[in-house]
């Protein structure tokens, strides 16, 4: 008698698991995103003790993104990431002035995919391989530059819908894990074609 109900489970399992392999299907696709990022520095890189404060800043940032669906629920992603130019002002010792900072560079991921009816969450987590360039420049006239490049852990959380068959809606955040500025993140809003 238990085998009956433990087949109509089977049963049940196997049609849910078609279905949403039917609505969610595998195979490459390609898209871009825009999104705010937001700086969070610890300190500047190059400057030592010289300036006192440093306040945290945003700029608009973008993306271009591949990536092939393996199954379902599973995904893997490279992306071009340009996280912009945030800067603000700082106070150092004995004058003011302006900082900027430019951070843009490589990102492959996974994607582990929940499909919950035509909604999809999807968590991420990649590696941030970038170039950063640092200007300072002093009210008095100084100017101090810097550039350097490192990798780094990201991770990531979001939400997507497919619409006119191919074309996915995401809904994201990102986590940068950035040398100086390890609590950095971006908000993206991001569209790919599904092929």
């Amino acid at each position: 008698m238990k085998l009956i109900p433990t087949l109509a489970l089977l049963g049940a399992l196997t049609t849910v698991a078609g279905v949403a392999a039917a609505a969610n299907p595998t195979g490459p696709y390609i898209g871009a995103g825009i999104g705010q990022f937001n700086l969070k520095l610890d300190d500047l890189s190059d400057v030592d003790e010289a300036v006192d404060s440093i306040s945290n800043a945003d700029d608009n940032s973008w993306k271009i993104l591949a990536g092939y669906r393996l199954a379902p629920f599973f995904a893997v992603e490279a992306a071009y990431i340009n996280l912009g130019k945030p800067g603000d002002s700082f106070s150092a010792e004995g004058d003011n002035g302006k900082y900027k900072v430019s951070i843009d560079g490589f990102a492959p991921a996974v994607l582990g995919i929940l499909p919950i009816g035509p909604i999809e969450v999807f968590g991420k987590v990649g590696w941030y391989f970038y170039d950063v360039d640092v200007d300072l420049n002093f009210d008095a006239g100084d100017v101090v530059d810097g550039s350097d490049s490192g990798d780094d852990l990201m991770w990531g959380l979001g939400a997507s819908i497919v619409v006119i068959e191919h074309l996915e809606l995401r809904a994201e955040y990102e986590q940068f894990k950035i040398e100086n500025a390890k609590d950095s993140n971006a908000f993206w809003l991001t569209a790919a074609w599904r092929f």
